[in-house]
């Protein structure tokens, strides 16, 4: 298999506990919604859940067969055990991550960093480095040998429960010298913009923009109709992006 795209799934959530089982239209959850617009993509080969053996991740993982995905549980708090293990059933040579905090996520995006990692024959290419897309369209590729000693060799707290962090901290654009990498960007800048749910404001945006667009449009529509409505952007604009991994890295040092 050339290229796995895992996405992980977790009923339990400190900020909006069971966010990606809550319903946005036509008793689609958010996960659903996520799952449908990966299968958009055209450069995977096949896409997985990784999941937790929390109780309530059963039904996390029923949505996933019932959309044709498969699902894998793992450990809840080393998310980068979680993660290479479900790689590794499949020995993939490259892997795309998302997370499922991010239902309007685009196929169009997930190609577009998947073909620059591949042309380049980079080992980790994201659109979070410099960050010009809304928080909420991330996607990362990185090659298996890149994840695997990550796996091995990041010992923190913050690199094990946010699975990247060692990849891309030792990387080129970063002044690093393990990891050749890049960032893909978009010609304006969106980074202030939310399409994560992480908070119950968060939600509230996603649940208007999937009422007036539907759940199939390009990200742009999403972006266009916020820019047309502040009131709407309003909502969450003052929630920081990546507060779960600062929180990470503040435990990191205490």
């Amino acid at each position: 298999m050339k290229v796995l795209l895992i996405t992980q799934a977790r009923y339990g959530s400190t900020r909006l506990p069971g966010k990606v089982l809550m319903e946005v239209l036509n008793k689609q959850t958010l996960l659903d919604v996520h799952l449908k617009r990966i299968l958009t993509s055209k450069r995977i080969d096949k896409a997985v859940v990784a999941t937790t053996h929390e109780k309530k991740a059963s039904r996390i993982i029923d949505i996933a067969f019932q959309n044709g995905i498969e699902a894998y549980r793992g450990d809840t708090h080393d998310v980068l055990d979680r993660f290479y293990k479900t790689a590794f059933l499949f020995q993939p040579e490259y892997i795309v991550r998302v997370t499922s905090d991010c239902p309007l996520i685009d196929g169009s995006i997930i190609d577009l960093v998947v073909g620059h990692l591949l042309a380049n024959e980079l080992d980790y290419v994201s659109n979070t480095l410099e960050r010009t897309y809304p928080d909420g369209l991330d996607v990362e590729a990185f090659t298996f040998k890149a994840l695997e000693l990550a796996w091995k060799e990041a010992h923190l707290n913050s690199d094990r429960e946010h699975v990247t962090p060692f990849i891309w901290r030792n990387s080129s654009f970063r002044n690093g010298s393990l990891f050749k990498s890049a960032n893909v960007s978009c010609e304006n800048s969106f980074g202030e913009m939310r399409l994560t749910v992480d908070e119950y404001p968060d939600l509230l945006v996603v649940q208007k923009l999937i009422v007036e667009l539907g759940t199939d449009k390009n990200w742009m529509a999403y972006v266009d109709l916020l820019i047309q409505n502040p009131a709407i952007a309003a909502l969450n604009s003052h929630f920081k992006c990546n507060e779960g991994y600062v929180k990470s890295l503040a435990k990191d040092i205490t």
